[in-house]
């Protein structure tokens, strides 16, 4: 993903003798933050053409922020800065904003700090602070887990949301307001028939289709039955992926849900390849973005995970909160759609993840048949949340896990006891079952590898979204 645009404005002391004689070490205080950030390989970041010390080169340094697209503001305080300068910027300045106090002890920048906040918050905007050494590894990752949060919030802003069919088997919480979502986050729904996905489908080259299909015998185990799972049905799979890819392209979607189910499932292909592989950052074709696909036209999952792809840069998984092994205290994830082939092995290389990936034939919930994307995920912490409605307002429910690595023995032994053709997460919860099952409002969850609850909160604060961490 490309780098978090964030800009820095660096403020001082409003008398023009004072602002002169400071200004050589302001400098080298606001060298050492622009320093530290690019170090990260996470932010690009915009200077102010110069450092604030009158009103007019306020203006201008909020509009200089504004014109190069930041997706987040750094106000940087190292001494005593007149804070309406602060206040001036924000005008124009992109938000969401961060205060950051650099350690100076000689100079009363903690005061300049505090000052600016209070005016912030006194016309209704509310910064977050982070005080300490650019070059403190925690202090520089607390700036870090600001700027994912309020990156996200501003790449969510002229998305396009495509959606091929409409709500999904009576789920409320998979269909969303359309209005509702261009007014609380910029983003437009595009409603899209599931028969365009035939219709192109029919018309892509077969040759190319062959290809990708045997790229997929090579890497990974295909288990045809004859019956369910045919080479040609597998390259049905495989053309509607490449259909998917040219509408999205066509009508400039971010991200996609595909309702699927009964549709597509009972008359032409399951869609499990293609929401498996849009979510993975490759495909046979080479490395690609991933593109977040929610299965069952689900839009707050969705949405829930497009947040988490922002946040983390990484590929999202969507799942169905699916069974709860009481003796081995472990929480089942499996859905038949949309587990990328990523998680098999956490590589950004097909290879090493396609090796421990079987296409199983579909069950007979599915009697059009294909292939379903069978693996178990790669062990490691997750972040998992979920955006829901309460009586119209958007609520988000954030835990974490531990994937466990159990022996392939268990891992079948469990896998056949709930659905053996499908791909699973095995999860130890941080939270106990009893309070999971109270609070957790939906049948679908969506997570990335690592830790991100800060960032999630951080997020609901700028969105003025209710949250509850289990």
């Amino acid at each position: 993903m490309k780098k978090k645009k964030v800009g820095i404005i660096t403020f001082s002391d409003g008398r023009e003798f004072v602002h002169e004689e400071l200004l050589e070490m302001n400098k080298q205080f606001e060298n050492r933050l622009v320093k530290a950030l690019e170090e990260t390989g996470e932010v690009e970041v915009i200077r102010a053409s110069e450092i604030v010390w009158k009103p007019s080169l306020a203006k201008k340094a909020g509009k200089e922020l504004m014109k190069a697209e930041v997706e987040a503001t750094i106000f940087n305080y190292a001494i005593w800065c007149w804070p309406h300068f602060t206040v001036l910027a924000s005008l124009y300045a992109p938000g969401p904003y961060l205060l950051y106090g650099q350690i100076n002890p000689k100079y009363p920048g903690m005061v300049g700090l505090l000052a600016a906040a209070g005016a912030l918050e006194q016309i209704g905007k509310f910064p977050f602070r982070v005080y300490g050494e650019p070059e403190n590894k925690d202090v520089i990752d607390k700036v870090l887990r600001f700027v994912r949060a309020a990156s996200a919030v501003n790449r969510l802003k002229g998305e396009r949301y495509g959606q091929f069919g409409g709500r999904p088997m009576g789920m409320y919480t998979a269909a969303a307001n359309g209005d509702q979502w261009m007014k609380e986050f910029g983003i437009d729904v595009e409603q899209i028939d599931q028969y365009e996905l035939v219709l192109r489908a029919e018309k892509v080259e077969k040759e190319k289709v062959k290809k990708a299909r045997e790229w997929l015998e090579k890497y990974s185990n295909v288990l045809y039955d004859g019956k369910q799972l045919t080479p040609e049905k597998f390259e049905r799979q495989i053309a509607l992926y490449y259909a998917a890819k040219e509408i999205i392209e066509e009508y400039e979607l971010d991200f996609v849900g595909f309702k699927g189910q009964p549709e597509m499932t009972n008359n032409y292909a399951t869609l499990d390849v293609v929401e498996a592989f849009l979510n993975d950052p490759y495909d046979w074709d080479g490395p690609k973005d991933p593109i977040v696909a929610a299965t069952e036209t689900d839009m707050d999952g969705a949405l829930s995970m497009e947040i988490l792809k922002h946040i983390s840069g990484e590929p999202v998984l969507f799942a169905d909160v699916r069974h709860y092994f009481v003796n081995e205290k472990l929480l089942d994830l499996c859905n038949s759609g949309t587990h990328a082939t990523y998680f098999a092995g956490r590589s950004r290389n097909p290879e090493e993840n396609l090796r421990k990936v079987e296409f199983y034939p579909e069950t007979f919930y599915f009697p059009a048949g294909g292939a379903a994307v069978k693996h178990f995920a790669a062990p490691g912490e997750m972040t998992f949340a979920r955006l829901t409605r309460k009586n119209g307002k958007y609520h988000m429910t954030i835990f974490k896990g531990k994937v466990v690595d159990l022996d392939e023995q268990t891992k079948e032994r469990l896998s056949k006891e709930v659905q053996e053709e499908w791909p699973h997460v095995y999860v130890e919860l941080e939270t106990n079952m009893e309070r999971f099952l109270e609070y957790y409002p939906c049948n679908h969850t969506h997570g990335v590898y690592g830790n991100y609850i800060d960032e999630l909160v951080k997020f609901c604060k700028m969105k003025n979204i209710d949250y509850l961490v289990l």
